[in-house]
């Protein structure tokens, strides 16, 4: 045996090596087969879906080619208002939602990355919401936002102020998502924020300290330029995951008062599964796409790290 681990040491070739050429392949393939199941399959169907007028109700599926996207961009059709509404909501939702999910998690991986007792725990506490599902956090705001037996009124009656309508009026109906939304996720983007504090050298902030540098003038010049990349796909996934905005206004708002909360795969969903319409639902899916894609695009050509020569 000896003689034979010798010898493969030897001629420096690795018993390891001698596979058959199919091996990679076949530990590739159940993630190609999902792939192709899952995603890619029926990302394709449904541009085909899109083509057509695809009406449960109907006995045929005629082929419209492109009139499904027309029919989002001429004000004169009934696709128009509902989805180009729900773009407005949606995107007005971005801009109130990213803002807070981007700086309040860094502040708050800021102090998690300090050594104090329980700092541990603190870090569970602040991820524990996260593993909640959707329904279960709109549950729990449903009743502390409640206009007549909420948590929040009782508390604002209690100290002589008045009860507010947070799930029927404007701006308070928002209001309560963004801070429902803000509760739920900010423990994912603080755990990435964390890992990537973690990751830069202790050598920078003594090098910094040691040419006079305070607290803030290292965030500016050591953590933030430290963290673009870590920036990078906390603002993107956070873009993209607040655009698909559907639980949370359709559990404490069902999209009130009147449509102002009606996101657009609400409007997506309207069409296609209560309009029975999967055609032109399945367009709707794909301007959305396009746009967040085109989103994606212009934030990493903004945050990428430009080479100096």
């Amino acid at each position: 045996m000896s003689g034979r681990i010798t010898g493969l040491a030897g001629t420096g070739r690795s018993p390891l090596r001698h596979h058959h050429p199919v091996t990679p392949y076949l530990f590739v393939a159940p993630y190609v087969v999902l792939l192709l199941t899952f995603l890619v399959g029926p990302a394709v169907f449904g541009v085909w879906m899109s083509l057509h007028n695809w009406d449960f109700m109907l006995p045929g599926k005629p082929w419209v080619g492109l009139q499904n996207y027309r029919d989002l961009f001429d004000s004169s059709s009934v696709l128009f208002h509902p989805f180009w509404n729900g773009m407005k909501n949606t995107f007005l939702f971005v801009l109130m939602s990213v803002p807070f999910l981007v700086v309040i998690p860094l502040g708050l991986s800021l102090l998690l990355n300090r050594k104090f007792r329980g700092r541990t725990f603190f870090r569970a506490v602040v991820f524990t919401p996260f593993v909640l599902g959707v329904a279960v956090v709109g549950l729990i705001f449903g009743y502390l936002f409640d206009p007549e037996v909420g948590l929040v009124n009782g508390i604002l009656d209690g100290v002589g102020l008045p009860k507010v309508s947070w799930l029927s009026t404007q701006p308070q109906a928002w209001i309560t998502i963004t801070v429902m939304t803000i509760w739920w996720t900010i423990g994912f983007n603080a755990v990435i924020f964390l890992a990537g504090l973690q990751g830069l050298p202790e050598q920078l902030y003594e090098a910094a300290e040691l040419d006079g540098a305070g607290r803030w003038a290292q965030f500016r010049h050591v953590t933030l330029p430290g963290l673009r990349n870590v920036f990078l796909f906390v603002v993107t996934t956070t873009i993209l995951a607040s655009a698909n905005l559907f639980g949370q206004p359709y559990i404490l708002t069902k999209g009130g008062p009147g449509d102002s909360t009606t996101t657009a795969i609400m409007a997506m969903t309207n069409e296609g599964l209560r309009g029975f319409r999967m055609g032109s639902a399945a367009a709707m899916s794909y301007v959305l796409a396009l746009a967040l894609a085109i989103i994606s695009v212009a934030n990493f050509l903004i945050m990428r790290e430009r080479k100096t020569s």
